[in-house]
């Protein structure tokens, strides 16, 4: 205990360690101010400038702020109550350039042009108008129409006049997607442009510039200051615009970030000074209401919409937010690692995986709260980002999960509970076993081979139970019969025709014809040859008055059929040789109703075998347990069946299975939760993460990539809402994990060649889509039919293809990635982010598409791999034969010559 306490405290040290590690602080010039000028919109987080109208008191409030800092401030309209701001500036000592906002509404502009000129009539603060903003780079106005506007606001003003537009549209630059004629027009007006104006108000925001990163953000202003000098000597140039986002997604190289910001400004204004440029920064107040300049239009302020300053002009520049979130991180990691400190038995290293991981998503929960604390968001980017967040929370779970389960199997160990061979038998213990065989249109040789190996058995007592039901044909059940009869006395068959209740209700009747002094029932599938030592070994188990349940696992004698069928069991193996053998030790297994020894007590005591369920083997297991039964658990295999005849019927065993998982979870739920006492809170966990992680993993998968299907045409034409890194990196993150998962277990657990893991890796991601149709069947359908997995060889190939809806989504999920990577052209991370998301959504249904491709074709054949294998190998070089001595062989002991021969 007290070094798995120590394993955790140096963990979360280490964590504080690295956030302290990784904190930028940067030396940058400082400022002592004041700003020469700044631009001010009066509005709060949560106004907009065509809806709410700003109070003096609020106006008041807000140049309290601004007055310590700058010598004058621009405005962009003078009607809506910004033709309060003059009258309150004057207050404060506060210069005023005057906007007039120009657009399409005719009548509007009148008001703005009448307004801002009585302003500056009536105002000696006012020392300019600004005729519009951007209003050519938005195409609101042609040149003449604004030079016109331009000359009409001189007459009548007393003070100089100008508009605001980039500098490239000062330059007459229209643009690489410009035309050769609107280029030359451009060229030709841009000067007209420039004479009308009594000066020149340019804005030069390099982060709309490509290839323009914070580092070079000043000197490509200056330069382009320089080039307005040189384009109109003798004219006053006034950068009327400059400044860098501090939150938002990246354009080309331009990354925006408080540290970037205050680097920037800091850095712009002390050079300016120094310059002697004449400039206006945008802006004092970040601007939720942007949402028209996207991702990074609500942050270009020097304060946040609380009124908060981001950065200090003077000393060093560091993200004032840092601190709180890496403290809230440390602490989230903390608390997620106090469970470590719960598990009994846990090993160093065990603990320092499980610590790692709890403070890695103590930190992502730390980010994500930071984001959505330090973020403006429009009703659809809450949607979007809730929606994100609460998927990614259970995800986020079941990869905590798999990390735990990598743990103890890497690092803890070995189990206690498993049972690893034959148990020893108490003097004169043999009860007497009850073996039931359900079948429904079995194939009759297949079922024969079946009873034969129950015949072989290597056990005194026991008798068998065969119930054929709902099988009219008498091809199928008449042989049985007659076999059975052949076997002798001990095999007993029913045939029951309109029996309700499905594989539950044969077995109920098995037990109705099950000797009244048999103690212990065996259930096998019908297709399953039992080895003959499996009772002699299992049932001494049961002389712990506790024991309820003794489960083998289930194991596969075809699965050298073909390519699919060696993936198909490869992939069982896995939930069998881990999965269950993890489960067993805090007695929460699953329990198949295969290979499975019963105590008769406990299945009365249960209730029997219940047909609410489609899987009522995993019902009464689980019944078992909330009845206060041990189940045990054995990884060697005493019995082998048949695998799933075709990929179809492969998704429907795997539909069955999910259906009736989500059926037991409706059923017995409310024994999961805190207050219920029948099962361990062991118990509890297992199932909850069992459940979470099988059915949750798969449907959240299929939910999330669906969505952002539905965001593709969002991120692509509109370039809003793209999801942000803090929910695209977690998928990746789980992504990395199950692989990490299913690879290093399948190592340490299921010994097979690297192939073969390959194999089991496609067939485990080829029914994402089968488990989630069946999660949201369960949600609206309280039961569905039983159905026949089909098995034995007699079932051919459908004509239709088994992957058809797979293929879709997997089209569609390409063909999103590939269209938001294309229509990217502005190079957000972000976005090709969300791109490699859907590309590794689109995994599982490719998965699904290979294997019914594979299933058709002359590469599921072994036969095929063993001739290519064969002409490669007369394709090599054969070295020249070497004379030898001939070889003698070794003289051995006398002990270790028949091993030898063996």
């Amino acid at each position: 205990m007290r070094s798995v306490a120590a394993v955790v405290a140096l963990v979360v040290c280490v964590h504080a360690g690295l956030w302290a590690l990784l904190q930028r602080q940067q030396a940058v010039p400082d400022f002592d101010g004041p700003l020469a000028s700044i631009s001010y919109s009066p509005y709060t987080r949560y106004q907009h400038q065509d809806v709410d109208r700003p109070t003096a008191a609020q106006i008041r409030a807000d140049l309290t702020l601004i007055a310590p800092y700058a010598r004058a401030i621009r405005t962009y309209a003078s009607t809506g109550g910004l033709e309060q701001v003059p009258g309150i500036a004057a207050e404060f000592g506060l210069k005023v350039a005057v906007g007039i906002w120009i657009g399409k509404d005719e009548a509007r502009n009148e008001r703005e042009i009448q307004s801002a000129v009585d302003l500056a009539r009536h105002h000696t603060n006012v020392t300019a108008i600004v005729v519009g903003n951007e209003t050519i780079l938005r195409a609101e106005k042609t040149f003449d129409e604004l030079i016109e506007l331009v000359r009409r606001v001189k007459r009548i003003s007393p003070v100089p006049v100008t508009t605001g537009e980039t500098w490239d549209v000062w330059l007459g630059l229209k643009g690489p997607e410009a035309s050769a004629e609107a280029a030359r027009e451009f060229a030709e007006k841009a000067p007209k442009l420039a004479s009308a104006v009594d000066f020149i108000a340019a804005h030069v925001l390099p982060y709309w510039e490509p290839g323009a990163s914070a580092n070079r953000a000043v000197e490509l202003a200056i330069s382009h200051y320089d080039e307005l000098r040189r384009a109109y000597p003798g004219k006053r140039i006034v950068i009327a615009e400059f400044g860098w986002p501090s939150a938002g997604y990246n354009f080309h190289d331009s990354d925006p970030g408080r540290i970037e910001q205050a680097t920037v400004l800091r850095d712009f204004t002390a050079r300016a000074q120094a310059y002697g440029i004449d400039y206006n920064i945008i802006e004092a107040f970040d601007q939720p209401w942007k949402i028209n300049e996207g991702s990074v239009g609500a942050y270009w302020g020097v304060f946040d919409a609380s009124r908060q300053a981001k950065f200090a002009w003077t000393g060093p520049v560091s993200d004032p937010v840092y601190g709180k979130v890496a403290g809230l991180a440390i602490l989230l990691g903390l608390l997620l690692s106090l469970p470590i400190l719960a598990k009994t038995r846990a090993t160093p290293g065990e603990a320092t995986t499980l610590a790692i991981a709890a403070n890695g998503v103590g930190a992502w929960f730390a980010i994500v709260f930071a984001f959505w604390n330090g973020h403006y968001f429009v009703p659809g980017a809450v949607f979007a980002f809730g929606l994100g967040a609460i998927l990614l929370v259970p995800l986020v779970f079941i990869a905590l999960a798999r990390v735990e389960e990598i743990a103890a199997v890497a690092f803890g160990r070995s189990p206690r509970r498993l049972i690893v061979g034959a148990l020893p038998s108490p003097e004169g213990y043999a009860p007497k076993v009850s073996i039931h065989i359900p079948a429904y249109r079995e194939p009759p040789d297949m079922l024969k081979a079946t009873l034969d190996a129950v015949a072989r058995l290597q056990y005194p007592n026991f008798e068998c139970v065969v119930v054929i039901n709902n099988t009219p044909d008498p091809a199928y059940w008449q042989p049985i019969e007659e076999h059975c009869r052949a076997l002798g006395e001990r095999f007993k068959f029913v045939n029951a025709d309109n029996l309700a209740g499905f594989k539950a209700g044969a077995l109920r009747l098995a037990l109705a014809h099950t000797a009244s002094d048999a103690s212990i029932v065996g259930i096998i599938d019908a297709d399953y040859v039992v080895h003959p030592d499996w009772l002699k070994d299992l049932v001494p188990a049961f002389a712990d008055p506790l024991v309820g349940i003794v489960q083998a696992p289930q194991d596969h004698r075809d699965g050298e059929r073909t390519l699919m069928h060696h993936a198909m069991n490869n992939e069982y193996a896995g939930f069998f040789n881990i999965g269950m053998v993890m489960r067993n030790e805090a007695n929460a297994i699953i329990a198949h109703g295969t290979m499975c020894l019963m105590r008769r007590a406990a299945i009365d005591a249960a209730g029997g075998w219940s047909s609410d369920t489609i899987c009522e083997d995993t019902d009464l297991g689980l019944t078992m347990l909330e009845h206060g039964w041990q189940i045990h658990y054995t990884n060697r295999r005493y019995g082998h069946g048949l695998l799933p005849d075709t990929f179809e019927a492969y998704k429907k065993q795997r539909y069955r299975w999910a259906f009736g998982g989500f059926q037991i979870l409706k059923k017995h739920w409310r024994q999961l939760l805190p207050r219920s006492r029948r099962l361990s809170p062991e118990q509890k966990r297992e199932f909850a993460l069992g459940w979470l992680n099988w059915l949750g993993a798969e449907t959240i998968g299929v939910a999330v990539a669906i969505l952002n299907l539905a965001w593709v045409p969002v991120v692509a034409y509109w370039g809003i809402a793209i999801p942000d890194k803090i929910l695209t990196l977690p998928i990746l993150a789980a992504f990395v994990v199950t692989s990490v998962h299913f690879v290093a277990l399948y190592r340490l657990r299921v010994a097979i060649p690297v192939k073969q893991m390959i194999g089991a890796v496609l067939a485990a991601m080829s029914v994402q889509w089968t488990v989630a149709r069946a999660v949201g069947g369960g949600v609206w359908t309280a039961s569905v039919p039983f159905t026949r997995t089909a098995k034995g060889g007699t079932t051919r190939k459908g004509p239709d293809f088994p992957a058809f809806w797979e293929g879709v989504m997997a089209a569609l999920l390409l063909i999103g990635a590939a269209l938001v990577v294309i229509t990217n052209h502005t190079q957000v991370r972000e976005v090709n982010l969300f791109a490699a998301v859907l590309v590794i959504q689109s995994l599982p249904f490719l998965a699904a598409i290979t294997l019914a491709l594979i299933e058709g074709s002359r590469f599921n054949e072994f036969a095929y791999w063993r001739s290519v294998e064969a002409k490669v190998a007369e394709s090599l070089p054969r070295p020249a034969p070497v004379a030898e001595a001939p070889a003698q062989l070794p003289v051995l002991p006398a002990d270790n010559r028949s091993a030898v021969a063996e």
